[in-house]
């Protein structure tokens, strides 16, 4: 493990390559604009003696609301190589989430666009700390500096010499939506960050000149570190499942691009736009998707899409842990789907290297130190565990919750992720659903996802949600289904086949309470994919009173 900079992976590549562009953008106009990566370099050392200069230093909490853009990267790693802790929030949560993130997290420093000021200045408590701020783009009444100014304030000849990291120093905190609970900051150190630079970079044979197409902020912010070519389309990023699948194809034409990541929403429109329109999209070496299962169905369709040599890779992990596990469409549509089809749960492959999972028995409690009596047999479901380099060590000012996700294993932190699953005769995991949706009755205890599916085949069914009404233990099942748009199936007909597909299958034998839901389910914010049961459950709890 290293102590470098994160930041440090872009000077190399400006050393390397400098004319090859970094980040290309929609302009005003239709058109492109560019950033090579010695220009990103370039501009980020600017930022970074320019953000030292107003007081943004080493340490400095730093919250940052600007989409990803031609100003996002080079502030990005501006604040990196001035050592700042940067504070990531999802902007599409709710209100009351979002602010009580920010005030927990006590922010030192704001840079944002227009409308984040906006929203500072109209709730001013979280901000009570704040003694330096950028806007980027027109600043009005709210004072601070703009962020043209900033790079103006550091400008200079010589390369800016970037902050040199301590062991564990933190250089982000990243908050989890908040789908499965209340958002949390998990803290990352540039460690962290450049172990998944490294895990990403060999898990999926990332090469420096391929260019990328990310639709995740998160995943954009990896590209320069990486070595690749960033090709933001034009979208709101905020809302990933409502992107407009002809611009993403397009994008992806016009700059050639070998790689793209998008959440399983967004690639459930894109096969069908794509299959609808024949689209081919041959240069795609890869495409990954992560954030919520990814059903087979859309699976089948964004192959279709791409060369026989190409894949869809769904990397299975989580905030606090990233990359944790991997498998490519061609194993999951020739082998594993037969088992999620059957009610086995999903497969998300073997663990990536440098990574460990183990299963351990299911529990709501803390677990504070490891001992391999909570190991559970092979083959049985319980709580997936990992650790390894990617593996964060704690939330931000969140005891409570560190406790109940960290067990101590000498000097290492396991992480629970919160995930139910099993590993197979051949080591691979076959992931359940979340711990916390389990849906216990008086006779046992329902996994989501293997259930669900199960009925997910019916080709009526765009998706379906196992929720428990009552309380645990004594829960009464119910499955809501969401019909797959355009279908001639009445509601009574669709009921009596899941009913009957229930009959088949042992685990589904004592279901027996259907119902459709009216509308699409409620999904995160971030992803726009993994299905909010919690607030399914209310609804279903109301219906049945």
């Amino acid at each position: 493990m290293t102590n470098a900079n994160i930041a440090s992976h872009l000077p190399a590549m400006a050393k390397l390559d400098p004319a090859r562009k970094a980040i290309i953008a929609p302009d005003d106009r239709g058109g492109w604009r560019s950033i090579s990566f010695g220009e990103l370099d370039s501009l980020s050392d600017a930022f970074a003696r320019g953000l030292q200069k107003i007081g943004i230093t080493r340490g400095t909490r730093t919250v940052l609301m600007v989409p990803p853009s031609l100003d996002f990267f080079p502030l990005v790693f501006g604040l990196f190589k001035a050592g700042a802790v940067i504070v990531l929030i999802d902007p599409g949560i709710e209100r009351r989430a979002l602010l009580s993130c920010l005030d927990e997290v006590e922010p030192e420093a704001f840079i944002g666009v227009p409308m984040a000021h906006l929203a500072r200045v109209l709730f001013p408590k979280p901000f009570r700390k704040v003694k330096a701020s950028v806007t980027v783009g027109r600043r009005w009444f709210w004072g601070g500096h703009t962020a043209a100014q900033v790079l103006a304030l550091g400008q200079g000849a010589e390369p800016f010499t970037m902050s040199e990291p301590t062991v564990n120093e933190t250089a982000a905190i990243l908050f989890t939506s908040g789908s499965t609970g209340i958002p949390k900051g998990v803290v990352y150190t540039h460690e962290i960050f450049d172990a998944q630079v490294r895990m990403i970079r060999a898990t999926y044979d990332i090469r420096p000149g391929e260019i990328d197409l990310p639709t995740f902020p998160l995943f954009a912010l990896f590209d320069p570190a990486l070595g690749m070519t960033a090709v933001l389309p034009e979208m709101d990023f905020r809302f990933p499942g409502r992107a407009d699948p002809a611009k993403l194809v397009a994008a992806m034409t016009t700059h050639q691009c070998t790689s793209m990541f998008g959440s399983p929403a967004l690639l459930d429109n894109l096969g069908r736009y794509g299959v609808e329109h024949q689209v081919r999209l041959p240069l795609l070496k890869r495409v990954l998707s992560s954030g919520a299962p990814v059903r087979n169905d859309v699976l089948e369709r964004m192959t279709q899409l791409l060369s026989a040599e190409a894949q869809v890779f769904t990397p299975f992990g989580a905030t606090e842990a990233l990359p944790v596990a991997s498998i490519g469409s061609k194993e999951v549509l020739a082998d594993t789907a037969r088992g999620a089809a059957s009610g086995r749960g999903v497969c998300v492959g073997k663990p990536v290297e440098g990574t460990r999972v183990r299963i351990i028995r299911i529990s709501d409690e803390p677990l504070e130190t490891w001992s391999e009596d909570l190991l559970v047999p092979e083959g049985q479901i319980g709580e997936i565990t990992v650790s390894g380099a990617v593996v964060t060590r704690e939330y931000y000012a969140r005891p409570a919750q560190t406790k109940l996700a960290k067990i101590r294993e000498n000097d290492a932190v396991v992480h629970r992720m919160g995930d139910v699953g099993y590993l197979d005769d051949t080591g691979r995991v076959w992931m359940c659903g979340r711990k916390s949706h389990r849906v216990v009755t008086s006779e046992g205890t329902l996994f989501t996802v293997p259930i669900e599916e199960i009925f997910n085949q019916h080709p009526s069914v765009r998706r379906t949600a196992l929720v428990g009404i009552g309380e645990r233990g004594q829960q009464q099942p119910r499955v809501l289904v969401e019909k797959e748009a355009g279908t001639v199936q009445t509601d009574e007909q669709i009921l009596d086949e899941l009913k009957l597909l229930a009959s088949r299958h042992l685990d589904t034998a004592t279901l027996h309470d259907f119902q459709i839901y009216p509308g699409t389910f409620p999904v995160d914010a971030r992803h726009n994919a993994k299905i909010e049961r919690e607030k399914l459950a209310r609804w279903a709890t109301e219906q049945a009173r």
